[in-house]
């Protein structure tokens, strides 16, 4: 009889648990929902006035084509291939240019960030060169790699190396010294130390790091490409502008928007989804 009694009450205890469980996501999904509705009725504002303005006369629709306008001409050039091409030749230079600032940054910040001695030989270097602007060394880009693919990619590379590499060392001087202590106690190697503790704690910093990075690699190849450049969203910007193609000069910097905001929130992903052991750590302590 007992038994039955503490079977019902650790049964009650389960659905009780599990019910809780299911409320706290449905309260989580529900604030995510109402957050997401608040950010989207400010774009919807914002293209409603992109659209009222010119056509009630208070901006002129030469400088300022209306919002259906420009999602029309933005279509057009989609289906007859002209913007792909552009979009082609920009993202494969911010992804090549992007990708050696992550294979160079994040080794050289684990080292910096781990290695003292070596922080300490490296640090006045990295920090002069860092304070150079992007565009200020463009002239001596351009003077050593010409006008071809290379100068783009080089200036590319130097606009994002920066933020990955400052976010990594962050990342690696603030793990916990609690997760290094006990992982040492237990007698991992250091190989192990780094791949079970190190890289997945250090993790959310290098992404907030690839994420200003991959901002700063599509800002850079916009203006690599209006200074040199046949293709590409900057030299089509930048070319409809010259001859006055309004609607298209809109088109391309709403394509250069869309391409920013899937990048932001796709290295946002990654972020949750390679940091997701920090919510099961986190309820572990809180119970």
């Amino acid at each position: 009889m007992s038994g039955e009694i503490f079977s019902s009450k650790d049964e009650y205890k389960s659905r009780s648990v599990e019910i809780g469980g299911i409320a706290n996501k449905f309260v989580s999904l529900k604030e995510k929902i109402s957050k997401s509705s608040r950010g989207l009725l400010v774009v919807f504002l914002f293209f409603a006035l992109w659209e009222i303005l010119p056509r009630i006369g208070v901006v002129d629709p030469m400088f300022l084509p209306t919002f259906s306008e420009t999602i029309k001409t933005m279509i057009d050039l989609m289906v007859s291939g002209k913007l792909f091409v552009h979009i082609g030749a920009s993202l494969k230079r911010s992804i090549i240019g992007f990708g050696l600032a992550v294979l160079v940054g994040v080794p050289l910040g684990f080292l910096m960030g781990w290695y003292s001695k070596f922080e300490s030989y490296a640090d006045l270097f990295m920090q002069s060169l860092r304070n150079i602007s992007i565009f200020a060394l463009l002239p001596v880009v351009l003077l050593f790699f010409g006008l071809g693919e290379t100068s783009k990619i080089v200036i590319i590379f130097y606009g994002a190396v920066w933020q990955i590499l400052i976010n990594t060392i962050s990342g690696v001087k603030n793990v916990d010294p609690i997760f290094i202590k006990a992982a040492k106690s237990m007698g991992v190697s250091d190989k192990e130390l780094f791949r079970k503790v190190i890289l997945p704690a250090s993790m959310p910093s290098i992404v907030s790091g690839a994420r200003l990075g991959a901002k700063i690699a599509i800002l850079v190849v916009i203006a690599a490409e209006m200074i040199g450049a046949k293709t590409g969203l900057g030299f089509f910007i930048q070319n409809a502008q010259f001859n006055f193609m309004i609607p298209e000069m809109y088109a391309g910097i709403l394509t250069l928007t869309i391409i920013g905001l899937a990048v932001n929130y796709s290295l946002v992903w990654f972020e949750k989804k390679t940091t997701s052991w920090k919510g099961d750590l986190d309820r572990a302590i809180l119970g």
